[in-house]
Formats: structure tokens, sequence, C-alpha cells
């Protein structure tokens, strides 16, 4: 029997987009809740700007100033780790004052710049692997952030585009990526989108999100990312995708089970 210590596993987990800071201090304190029951180390994640949505209507969030004012509200308050991604080279110097890892857009994964700038801030570089890469493809994002200065490299699978408006997730890339980096997150929430099939918006189906996070389990992965928000249909941003908050701990209760072998 294999038994992984639940540190050794990366969970990260929060809100798709800033929406308030009641909303951060609702899920943070999730965590911290969480994290005293399992002994895990969870990561909160949010977004200060999405820059990428769909509609030029779609909410964004508070900008960087502000976001990352309030992502360091929820670190000294909460003790959490913190992670966010960034659209612009520039954006890296100022998230990494506050942030433990920086996260790069799987659509901008190829952009050297972006990872230059990260790398160079010393904090843990997450590359998540573009819809439209093979997860061997990713050893060249992860050349470019090492070259540049980065220590520690994780790459975060997300699923591949299938025809228009809809993604499909080939496990098999996990095992591909572990080849490059020890490290290797399952986004399983953002992999159960289907882009640009909801009216000007991203749709997609939660129901899908444990079968996601087990079967990425089955094929090694060493991290966890989950979007989550108390009502998740209510969210600004991806809220047919974000896990409902009071399922989160019984996933990752079933996450932590040893793998038998």
């Amino acid at each position: 029997m294999i038994v992984i210590m639940s540190k050794q596993i990366k969970f990260i987990a929060g809100p798709c987009v800033i929406e308030s800071a009641e909303l951060l201090d609702v899920v943070a304190a999730k965590l911290v809740d969480i994290n005293k029951r399992l002994g895990t180390d969870i990561i909160f994640k949010a977004s200060f700007d999405k820059a990428n949505r769909t509609s030029i209507r779609s909410f964004r969030g508070p900008g960087i100033d502000k976001g990352l004012q309030m992502l360091s509200d929820v670190k000294s308050k909460y003790g959490l780790k913190i992670l966010t991604d960034i659209h612009e080279a520039w954006q890296a110097e100022p998230t990494g004052e506050v942030c433990d890892v920086i996260q790069i857009p799987a659509f901008l994964c190829r952009q050297t710049d972006l990872l230059v700038a990260a790398a160079k801030t010393g904090r843990t570089v997450n590359i998540k692997k573009a819809q439209f890469l093979a997860g061997r493809d990713m050893r060249y994002p992860v050349e470019k952030a090492r070259e540049a200065g980065a220590e520690e490299v994780w790459l975060t699978e997300r699923g591949n585009m299938m025809g228009y408006g809809n993604l499909v997730v080939d496990f098999r890339n996990i095992a591909d990526m572990k080849e490059i980096v020890p490290t290797v997150v399952m986004d399983c929430t953002h992999s159960v989108q289907r882009p640009d099939a909801a009216g000007g918006k991203t749709g997609g189906d939660r129901r899908f999100v444990p079968a996601m996070a087990l079967a990425a389990k089955a094929f090694g992965a060493t991290g966890y990312f989950f979007e989550v928000h108390p009502t998740p249909d209510e969210g600004l941003s991806d809220a047919a995708n974000m896990l409902e908050l009071n399922k989160l701990e019984g996933l990752i209760k079933e996450l932590l089970k040893p793998t038998e072998g």
C-alpha cells in the first residue's frame, strides 16, 4: 500500500475571480478549517483580473492594485499561501510581492516574456497547459521558466479543445508532464468547461468535477485545482463550473485515501 502524506499533495482552491472581500473571507475561513481537520495546506486562489472573459460586458474583477491588496489581506488574516494568475509581463513583479505561486494562463503558456517575468520573481510558477497543446509539448514553457531562474515549476492539465465549444481531457497528459516536472496539477473545474457555449459566457457542468479529480488521481496527479464558491450559480465568472464550497472537504478526503498498489 502506498501512503501519500496530505501535505505532499498540492491543493489549490478559491473563487474564480475576486468578487468581494466578504466572499474571500468566507472561502478562506473554510479552507483554514479544512486544513486543520485534514492536515492539508490548501493554497488560496482568486484572480484580480479575468482578462480573457468571453464578452467585453463580463465582470473582470477589481484590478491589480485593489486585488493584490485584498489577496494580501487574506494572507495576513488567515495564514494561507496565495496563488493568482497574470496576463502581462509587467504584472509579475507586484504579484510576486504578494503571492507564493504565480500562474500562467493556458492561452498564454507560450508567451516567453510572461514566463520569464514570472520566473524572475523567484516565486513558484504554475503553467497551465494550453488547450491546443499535448502534455509532452510543455517541456518548452518549462525550459523558458527554468532558464530565466525559476527554481520550482508546476504544470497543470485543463483539457483540450474538441471541436467547437467543448473540452476533453486526455489523462495521459498527466503522465507525460510528470516526466518534465514532479508536480502536475489537475484543474478539475476548468476541465469541465464548455467554452463560449452559454451565449456570451463559458458554460460547463460541475457534476463531473469529482470524476475529473478521481481520474486524475488514478493517472498519478500530484495536485488538484478547484474553483469553489458558496453559491456558484451566483458567481460572476465560471459559475457553471465552480464546485460548491461545502462539497470541497468531502472530495479532498476521497483524494487523500491511500492508493493501493
